[in-house]
């Protein structure tokens, strides 16, 4: 922060302290002329105001606010760039905390390290470990039963974007991913909207028009057939999903596969590769391997 602005910040700070405390000395030691002093308020024409004293507790209370403010700031941030005596940080507090956690839990971890995500996957305690660290990490976009929402992929029906082998749960928990679907409403106009979306419908079993899925079916090939494949079967090298199996990333009704064909849509996925240690990725790779992977299954259900 410049020096300037620090400045300007120490002041306002101190200012308004300061002026709560004169407020308080002010209203304090204003002193009545006689003991019918009101305020000059007045309700249904004889209901008047007292200008009385506040109570002493009350003063007591507001004075210790005062103090425990001035204390505060003297000892934590909070004036500019004076950093407090304490030299308190939020990253110093959270890195704190990340070297307590890893001298409590750091060696199980690395024992779970020198096991296979295969291994791991059928290991109940493993499996505590890593439903811990997806509640804390995955939830939020995934929901806490990894069943997803839409535009968030469910981890537990095996139909995944990039694959579901350990290696590339991995890569997503560490790399992230970054999914893009170009819009094709200005390419294909409102009629080729509507012709496609009845092609893919038709891919996956859902009612559809049988008068626009032949021709939507040669648009699909010429603008989608590069990405989905030709059978509609997806590309999960490129992260494009399936669209013949009824599973879907946002929904299914006609109007929001038609809203994705002509607007598109952007997905992704963080990367944690430098929130979390190697050994707490393996397990947590372990846990939703383990939702999915009909081996391992019974073990990833029972952490819910």
């Amino acid at each position: 922060m410049h020096s300037g602005w620090s400045i300007f910040i120490i002041v306002i700070t101190l200012a308004n302290v300061l002026a709560c405390w004169w407020l308080l000395y002010w209203a304090k030691s204003k002193k009545k002329d006689n003991d019918s002093e009101t305020t000059g308020h007045v309700w249904d024409e004889d209901l008047k105001e007292y200008n009385n004293p506040l109570p002493r507790w009350w003063l007591g209370l507001f004075n210790i606010t005062i103090v425990f403010a001035l204390v505060y700031l003297m000892l934590y941030p909070g004036l500019g760039n004076f950093k407090g005596i304490l030299n308190w940080s939020q990253a110093g507090q959270y890195n704190t905390e990340l070297e307590t956690a890893e001298a409590r839990y750091g060696e199980i971890f690395r024992a779970y390290a020198s096991e296979t995500v295969e291994v791991l996957a059928e290991n109940p305690d493993a499996l505590k470990s890593g439903h811990r660290l997806f509640i804390n990490y995955c939830a939020t976009c995934h929901g806490s039963d990894a069943r997803g929402a839409p535009g968030f992929p469910n981890l537990r029906d095996n139909d995944w974007l990039y694959g579901n082998s350990p290696e590339a749960i991995k890569t997503s928990i560490i790399q992230g991913r970054n999914g893009i679907m170009p819009g094709w409403g200005a390419a294909l106009g409102e009629d080729g909207v509507e012709e496609v979306a009845a092609y893919v419908k038709s891919l996956s079993g859902l009612p559809y028009r049988l008068d626009l899925a032949p021709e939507g079916k040669k648009k699909y090939m010429q603008f989608c057939a590069a990405c989905h494949g030709t059978t509609g079967t997806g590309n999960q090298m490129l992260g494009a999903p399936n669209l013949a199996d009824d599973i879907w990333l946002y929904r299914n009704d006609l109007e929001s596969i038609k809203s994705i064909i002509a607007n598109g849509a952007q997905g992704g996925m963080p990367a944690h590769g430098d929130l979390l240690s190697a050994e707490r990725i393996h397990v947590l790779t372990a846990y939703i391997y383990a939702l999915s992977n009909p081996s391992s299954a019974d073990a990833g259900s029972k952490q819910q």
